[in-house]
């Protein structure tokens, strides 16, 4: 099972087709219970996610591996007990990997402290995993030429394939580095209907009409064409989903189970105002 569980939603409001905020206590044991049933194993969390992780903790998250993210700028001193404080909110023992939230950390002043402190935590057991969480391929030259990492998670997506189309995802794959990718769904932009889509996304009318002449053709709601698509490539580990519901992630099951065609290449995009949502405030 490729799908990893996002759990954004489960702290903050997130996503642009998000319209019921916070995920409540009840249903995120219910989502949970579901994920388990399914065989997905992988929880993505973060401290910066609000209250995920104390949610979870209180959901009880036996069976599930947890992946979660120091927040930006933490001292290295700080590692550990950042670390234990995480375990002590999910009422877990270990980890299966800390990344960094942002790469450019362990480029910083400080950052082989923070590598160490976390390499003294795989060595310790607490954690298997180090690994950061990049928004830009080209990230990744500066950090892997200083350290080694085990796990790196960047987006990809449809519009968004620069992981693969700059050859990083190839050399990831071969430098046995564990790749997980996020925003399968762009926020939720790749499977909204075409008449809720913001004015604000008019720029890239033409896109976003031949993606749904696509979805159209393949005869299955836009959310299989966009999840075949982001589990489609072998040297994706894990492809982390938000969920805002529980019928949400049994609507993502049964796509995980009907893979559809593979969209053209045309689709792709380097316009990081589309492709990057930190931008879309500014749209």
């Amino acid at each position: 099972m490729k799908l990893a569980l996002g759990t954004a939603q489960f702290g903050l409001t997130y996503g642009i087709a998000n319209k019921s905020g916070q995920v409540s206590p009840d249903d995120i044991a219910q989502i949970l219970d579901i994920a388990r049933a399914a065989g997905v194993v992988t929880l993505d969390t973060a401290v910066a996610y609000g209250q995920a992780e104390v949610r979870l903790g209180q959901a009880g998250i036996a069976g599930f591996e947890v992946v979660t993210k120091l927040p930006h700028l933490i001292a290295g001193n700080r590692v550990e007990a950042t670390v234990a404080e995480s375990l002590a909110r999910l009422r877990i023992d270990k980890l299966r990997a800390v990344m960094l939230h942002r790469s450019s950390d362990l480029l910083d002043v400080g950052g082989a402290t923070v590598f160490r402190s976390l390499a003294k935590l795989r060595e310790a057991g607490v954690i298997r995993k180090i690994g950061v969480s990049i928004y830009d391929p080209g990230e990744l030259a500066a950090v892997l030429a200083r350290y080694e990492l085990d796990l790196v998670q960047a987006p990809y997506n449809v519009l968004d394939r620069r992981l693969a189309s700059t050859g990083w995802l190839t050399q990831l794959d071969g430098r046995g580095i564990e790749v997980h990718t996020r925003s399968a769904f762009l926020q939720g932009l790749l499977v909204m209907p075409p008449g809720e889509r913001p004015m604000s996304f008019a720029p890239w009318s033409s896109k976003l009409a031949l993606w749904d002449r696509f979805v159209a053709s393949t005869g299955l709601p836009a959310i299989n064409a966009a999840l075949a698509f982001a589990c489609g490539n072998k040297a994706v580990s894990r492809v982390v989903v938000g969920i805002d519901s529980p019928q949400q992630l049994r609507e993502i099951l049964s796509a995980y189970k009907m893979p559809t065609s593979t969209p053209s290449d045309e689709l792709a995009s380097d316009d990081l105002r589309l492709i990057n949502p930190s931008n879309w405030n500014s749209l």
